[in-house]
């Protein structure tokens, strides 16, 4: 007889720190989700001269990562991205949320990101979480036919 889909385990989510074995899975959600991708190259150089880099696995599945740099008091995440079938289910906000607190581990008072304003999912998950809009950086971004916008966005983690 076949277990009812209520009687299933659940999988169980782990946010971990990134090791070198992770960045080539790292990079192709990286490839998979954005059209000017980091390459593995800049993600082993993150882990080397140690970033707090973390991935996110259900059952041993690498979902997602997010990059973050700290020091002198601030940090700065420098990239995230939860692989797309598992975007909108909570899971970028609860990696956000092991950022904030390693941010706030190595002393940072506040965190400093860019978002592409075409990124309108991103900037909304940005603001409910206390992000509010600082700056702008003109041609920040690589885009089709030039260069995009980037709005700076900042979070006191005191």
């Amino acid at each position: 007889m076949a277990a009812a889909l209520d009687d299933l385990p659940m999988p169980t989510m782990k946010i971990r720190a990134m090791q070198a074995a992770d960045v080539p899975a790292v990079a192709l959600i990286e490839r998979e989700s954005y059209r000017f991708p980091w390459s593995e190259g800049i993600f082993r150089d993150c882990v080397r001269v140690g970033y707090c880099c973390r991935v996110v696995e259900f059952d041993h599945l690498l979902v997602g990562y997010g990059v973050l740099s700290a020091g002198a008091g601030e940090a700065h995440l420098l990239n995230i991205c939860i692989r797309e079938a598992y975007r909108t289910r909570g899971i970028g906000r609860r990696l956000l949320d092991q950022l904030f607190a390693d941010a706030r581990a190595a002393g940072a008072r506040e965190l400093f990101l860019e978002v592409r304003p075409s990124n309108t999912a991103a900037i909304r998950l940005y603001q409910t979480l206390g992000f509010t809009s600082v700056g702008l950086r003109r041609g920040y971004y690589q885009a089709e036919g030039g260069r995009e916008d980037a709005i700076v966005m900042r979070l006191p983690l005191s």
